[in-house]
């Protein structure tokens, strides 16, 4: 048994080492910085050996702030807890538990990381793992999907922004940690899981059988629209894909000639911090792209742009819906502020929050949120998203056929043909019309990229 003096003694002895940080590590699914701070005390500097004087200076004065008599209940309450619980607790599980019961009270995305939680959040940042291909996060005890991946299982079976995952197979969400919810959906390639699901609008739950897969998501992918009009679609903010991103592009205008560029943040859950600055670094040529404030030095951070626009100022559309979070809301930010692309689409997300992994060993660490974000005009997302400057719900376009019916020379009987040439990129947009078309979102936002350089055409002739 655990005596009362000896957690106490222990806890005023640890707790100023404690705060004291190894190496960050970039791993965050929402948004991570590429800049952790290396202490979580600004009491505390890391940039000097701590003497023995010191140390005991540092003891005395978290002393003197620690709420004693809070943590002498603490004490009580872990020994009542482990000698009177109807079965026996290990005492270290116990802690950690106490841990995550700290950090759950503080906001949906600071969580305890054990080592399986740490291998987690690596793969989500290389963008390969077993699983459903889901984003969620953890809403009043239950799982609230964020977004579904592009080409998942999730994606697949129509999962959207906003669904309330209440069930995994026979287990009840309510009471888990996001870190077991997301154990338990994660498993085998090939192995089935059922979800129930709550949709606003909907008044039973809907069931979904999904079979997990290796969720290998390509963070950056890009087509042609029509000529001289194309897509850029940004899944997620992984290590690279800044510089993925920049590739597609200038493939793209080499090919395509750009007079106009869609990019798509619709059901991006967000990522790495450095990566979404690189990404709106593309098309801003400078001035300052977000920053960051929080109560420690290290968490006052401003990414600025570097100078050139790699798309010589085309005219951008940027799609966005309820599933545009975290870092993909800073570009949209950006671009929004700096007047360098229109935004179209719904209400984004509204996480305006930077969360840190802090280790506190090789294998445990915590993830908390160190910061909140602001685009260049100092607006704040946090609870609030991106507002578009166009708002267009998504739906399905359904073609008339009546026009179908009408004739033209093509399908005349001996007509004559055309002597234009059948490049490549004629043949790739034609087959991109009907895919266009049934988007309504991308279609509208296609439709202004002309109208925009309909627009400028005449502004020169004149």
């Amino acid at each position: 048994m655990i005596k009362l003096y000896t957690i106490l003694s222990s806890l005023l002895f640890m707790l100023p080492f404690l705060a004291v940080s190894q190496e960050n590590r970039e791993m965050s699914p929402g948004i991570s910085q590429e800049v952790a701070p290396k202490s979580t005390s600004q009491e505390i500097s890391t940039n000097r050996d701590l003497t023995a004087s010191d140390t005991s200076a540092q003891k005395e004065e978290l002393k003197a702030r620690l709420p004693l008599n809070a943590l002498r209940n603490f004490a009580e309450a872990f020994n009542r807890i482990s000698s009177a619980y109807v079965e026996e607790i290990d005492d270290r599980s116990l802690l950690e538990n106490a841990i995550r019961g700290m950090l759950f009270q503080l906001d949906p995305h600071s969580l305890y990381l054990d080592e399986a939680a740490l291998t987690n959040l690596e793969e989500k940042t290389t963008g390969n793992y077993g699983g459903l291909g889901i984003e969620v996060t953890l809403e009043d005890g239950f799982v609230k999907v964020i977004a579904p991946m592009d080409g998942t299982p999730a994606e697949r079976a129509d999962i959207e922004a906003g669904d309330v995952i209440i069930q995994l197979n026979d287990n009840p969400v309510r009471g888990l940690s996001l870190t077991e919810a997301i154990d338990l959906m994660r498993g085998e390639p090939g192995s089935e899981i059922k979800l129930l699901i709550i949709r606003e609008g909907q008044s039973t739950p809907k069931e979904v059988v999904l079979v997990r897969e290796i969720i290998n998501v390509p963070s950056v992918t890009s087509r042609v629209l029509e000529l001289g009009y194309s897509y850029l679609r940004i899944a997620q903010f992984q290590s690279g894909t800044g510089r993925e991103a920049l590739t597609e592009i200038t493939n793209l205008n080499k090919e395509n000639n750009l007079k106009g560029l869609v990019i798509d943040l619709r059901d991006n859950p967000g990522g790495i911090l450095q990566s979404a600055v690189e990404v709106a670094d593309i098309f801003i040529d400078e001035g300052l792209i977000v920053y960051t404030e929080g109560r420690l030095a290290n968490a006052q951070l401003r990414f600025s742009a570097t100078a050139g626009d790699s798309t010589n100022g085309i005219p951008i559309v940027l799609l966005v819906n309820q599933g545009t979070a975290s870092a993909s809301e800073i570009v949209a930010g950006a671009l929004q502020d700096h007047r360098r692309a229109i935004i179209m689409g719904t209400t984004t997300f509204g996480k305006g929050s930077v969360q840190t992994v802090l280790p506190l060993n090789d294998d445990k660490a915590i993830k908390l949120t160190t910061a909140r974000y602001f685009t260049p005009k100092g607006r704040s997302i946090q609870a609030a998203g991106i507002e578009p400057d166009i708002w267009v719900d998504q739906s399905i376009i359904t073609p008339s056929t009546r026009q179908n019916l009408r004739p033209v020379e093509k399908n005349l009987p001996k007509h004559l043909e055309s002597h234009n040439s059948d490049n490549s990129i004629n043949s790739r947009a034609q087959r991109s019309i009907e895919s266009t078309l049934q988007d309504y979102q991308l279609n509208e936002a296609l439709t202004l990229l002309k109208g925009i350089n309909i627009l400028r055409s005449g502004v020169t002739e004149s």
